[in-house]
């Protein structure tokens, strides 16, 4: 992989790492994944993802909008039903979010296997074990 930085590197490396950190989000990289099967009401979405709360699906719903990767479509009705998709945009992410899957699910063995040897060794020096935070964390 080669990566090229033209002009400010400042203020590209920042750009990058904002966009980087909103779709590497677990939250995020779930709701593209349910949205790419079909559109989905915010109910079904958050019962189907399972272990999100109300409050962070909303977050991450109006984030992933604000970023032009989701489209919410309010319906006139009583009471109004509120639907979510992916735009064409966020539909370009199902090709590295597949990728990464894959990659997790065929190393997952090798790298719980990493950590149990990684604590091992440094659970006999009383070294705290290092914290487990995705690119989203806040903190």
């Amino acid at each position: 992989m080669a990566f090229r930085v033209e002009g400010d590197q400042v203020q590209i490396c920042g750009a990058m790492g904002d966009i980087l950190n909103r779709i590497g989000d677990k939250w995020s990289v779930m709701v593209v994944g349910h949205l790419t099967k079909k559109t989905m009401r915010f109910n079904e979405l958050r019962h189907s993802i399972g272990g999100i709360s109300q409050r962070m699906l909303t977050l991450t719903l109006r984030n992933l909008e604000r970023d032009g990767l989701v489209t919410r479509t309010v319906f006139p009705e009583i009471p109004p039903r509120v639907e979510y998709q992916l735009t064409e945009l966020g539909r370009t992410l199902t090709g590295p979010l597949d990728t990464l899957w894959n990659w997790a699910a065929a190393h997952m063995h090798a790298v719980n296997e990493a950590r149990a040897t990684y604590d091992q060794v440094h659970m006999a020096t009383d070294e705290p074990k290092p914290e487990r935070r995705y690119a989203g964390a806040a903190g």
